[in-house]
């Protein structure tokens, strides 16, 4: 059965077709159905997901010939999946000239397929929409950045705030920006105090309620450099 209704197919065919310029490959970690080995730290959070999320992936990547899927095992490329800081089943990294730091934990459903397909055309062309201002800032962070956030996919709001950490990630390889389906990850959620969508937690001490403006986003990334000036 496919997952993307035809006229879907059709419409990120056309953008695909029109916007994409290099080559993108969509690396994704699972693990197949009664071969399920459950590291002790995640007992209890089995990937519920991974079939389906798998098979969007499939229909997603037929759409054009310049997109790669190459799916791996969470626990048999344990390496890999630390090599791209992959914690959690299932994950997608988006690949192009080189690793963004951009991945999706949980399936990209409802509103989140918008920012899957944003975040696959965003890596084929190796730049982004945001500000130059906002570039040029991101370009001068000269530590590490962690940019979580917490998306349902009923929210039409979220895509926002994911579509902004992602591209925050394609400027600088100082930062590594996550979607999080907080549903799929309730452990995460609870830990987070995620009551509401989209929630994005940046380096841990950082937290931003809803989706807010570039300019927002990007003072309050620059506020997590400085923890100690934190209020």
């Amino acid at each position: 059965m496919e997952i993307l209704k035809k006229d879907v197919q059709e419409a990120t065919k056309k953008k695909f077709d029109e916007e994409m310029e290099g080559n993108v490959t969509i690396l994704f970690f699972t693990q197949e159905p009664g071969r399920l080995i459950v590291p002790d730290h995640l007992k209890g959070q089995e990937c519920l997901f991974c079939k389906e999320t798998r098979e969007l992936l499939e229909e997603v990547s037929s759409l054009s010939d310049k997109i790669e899927l190459v799916i791996r095992d969470f626990v048999a490329d344990k390496e890999k999946a630390s090599e791209y800081g992959i914690d959690k089943i299932p994950a997608i990294a988006i690949l192009g000239k080189k690793n963004y730091g951009i991945r999706f934990f949980g399936i990209p459903s409802g509103y989140e397929y918008t920012s899957l397909i944003e975040a696959i055309i965003d890596v084929s062309k190796d730049k982004t929409s945001l500000s130059q201002e906002t570039i040029e800032a991101i370009k001068n962070i000269d530590k590490d950045i962690h940019i979580q956030v917490f998306v349902t996919p009923t929210c039409p709001y979220c895509t926002m705030a994911v579509r902004l950490g992602h591209q925050f990630a394609l400027e600088s390889p100082r930062i590594k920006s996550d979607m999080v389906e907080s549903t799929e990850f309730p452990h995460l959620a609870q830990k987070y105090n995620v009551f509401g969508v989209p929630k994005t937690i940046i380096n841990e001490t950082i937290s931003i309620e809803g989706a807010v403006p570039e300019e927002s986003f990007l003072e309050n990334v620059l506020k997590a450099l400085n923890p100690q000036n934190q209020k």
